[in-house]
């Protein structure tokens, strides 16, 4: 039996073919129009459909890399189902080098959305519509804000049995159980029934080599786990993720002057210092200590704090168990044989 088109935007792609269609978002005010891209790939055979996406904040541009690596890869040719990559979802955003819309919305509070609300209620109905209906899975491609770097990791709903495998098949060292926002793309995916994951890695506005490399042997991974590319050749390394239940930001004590002392992947334990603040002439000093045993799952980057701004923030460990035997560091789990040969980015 044949099998049928998919149609996204009007535009319908034919089995065994691609496409890049142009969503139309309007006219900016200068009356030039304005779109989000959207590449599909249809396989000829049947499969799961599933969306990639990035720059839902319009200022974290590692996934736009991802996305860019992940269609270049050969395997894709070879595919089953169908995958909608969305390498720009905010594309204000991306053009104004900024995490929110022109009118200052969260886009990633503002989903389902509406077709007659703001902006950002109008740009979330369309891709609810146009992306997420008809799919089976997701992946949402993010990095910390400005001024703050997230160590490689997946946050998901680990308590479905499915969605926990499709994290552990992304084979990113941390897992972390998250409770969903209301407004969020992957609260309205999952009330449509789409599993989705969220992949948190590396800083706004820059780009990171081992974080991209990362993410695209993830999503590489997960297609594969869901029966969309064949079995992975050459030799891999499995890595057991560490899976956390909960994690906690460490909030600054004073105001001053920041020196980070521990990093991402780092494992410490309850009072470690992991940062010390000082006042612009070294009178008065504060260590910064960590409440709880964990690894360090993000960090701010900026030198400078408030009392109370967010500084480490770090996954839990399990009641009763250590960091003990725990070694984190970001490269891909897999070996790099069946990743698309590229210069890293220095």
């Amino acid at each position: 039996m044949a099998r049928e088109p998919v149609t996204i935007g009007g535009v319908t792609v034919a089995p065994g073919t691609r496409a890049t269609i142009d969503l139309s978002l309007g006219q900016l005010y200068n009356h030039n129009p304005i779109s989000m891209p959207v590449h599909v790939v249809h396989g000829r055979r049947a499969g799961p459909q599933v969306f990639v996406c990035a720059a839902v904040h319009g200022d974290e541009l590692n996934g736009v890399e991802i996305m860019r690596r992940l269609l270049a890869t050969p395997a894709l040719r070879q595919l089953r189902g169908t995958l909608l990559a969305v390498p720009m979802v905010n594309v204000l955003g991306v053009l104004h080098h900024s995490r929110y819309l022109p009118d200052r919305r969260d886009l990633n509070r503002c989903f389902p959305g509406s077709e007659t609300g703001s902006l950002a209620a109008r740009l979330a109905h369309l891709f609810m519509r146009e992306i997420v209906s008809g799919c089976t899975h997701g992946i949402d491609l993010h990095t910390g804000a400005q001024h703050r770097a997230n160590y490689p990791q997946i946050r998901a709903a680990l308590d479905e049995p499915e969605t926990l495998q499709l994290a552990r098949a992304f084979a990113a060292q941390v897992l972390l159980n998250s409770d969903l926002r209301d407004g969020s793309l992957r609260a309205a995916a999952g009330a449509e029934g789409v599993r989705m994951l969220v992949y948190e890695a590396g800083e706004a506005l820059r780009f990171d080599e081992r974080c991209i490399r990362t993410g695209v042997a993830g999503v590489l991974g997960v297609l594969r786990e869901l029966g969309m590319l064949r079995g992975r050749t050459g030799r891999t390394r499995r890595r057991e993720p560490f899976i956390a239940r909960s994690s906690y930001w460490v909030r600054s004590p004073g105001s001053g002057i920041v020196r980070m002392l521990r990093g991402l992947g780092d494992v410490v334990s309850r009072n470690d210092v992991l940062a010390r603040i000082s006042d612009p002439f070294g009178e008065v000093e504060v260590d910064v200590q960590a409440a709880a045993d964990g690894v360090i799952i993000g960090r701010s980057n900026l030198p400078l704090a408030h009392e109370g701004d967010a500084l480490v923030h770090i996954a839990r460990f399990p009641r009763g168990e250590s960091g003990d035997g725990y070694a984190f560091d970001d490269a891909p789990d897999d070996d790099s044989a069946w990743l698309p040969e590229e210069p890293p980015i220095v």
